[in-house]
């Protein structure tokens, strides 16, 4: 499996779903919650060019959000993803 980054805060509710997404595939993940020390989110932003968050990375691939998470599994391919990225 992967190694899959997560760009969180703690009052996010789409983090959370982002995260209970990934814990139902059996995905462990490292969070990085941009609220618990400066800079954080500005690195966010210089790597991904967007501000909000959650912002996903499985393997090399930067997924994007918690809808473009969502989006893999509607369409099935975030399983492979898990699996081969």
């Amino acid at each position: 499996m992967p190694e899959i980054l997560i760009y969180t805060t703690k009052i996010c509710p789409y983090c959370i779903m982002a995260k209970r997404l990934l814990e139902k595939k059996g995905a462990a993940y490292t969070e990085i919650n941009v609220d618990t020390q400066a800079g954080l989110r500005e690195e966010m932003m210089l790597k991904t060019k967007r501000r909000t968050v959650p912002q996903i990375y499985i393997g090399e691939l930067h997924v994007g959000g918690f809808d473009d998470l969502y989006a893999l599994e509607q369409q099935k391919r975030l399983n492979a993803l898990l699996a081969f990225a």
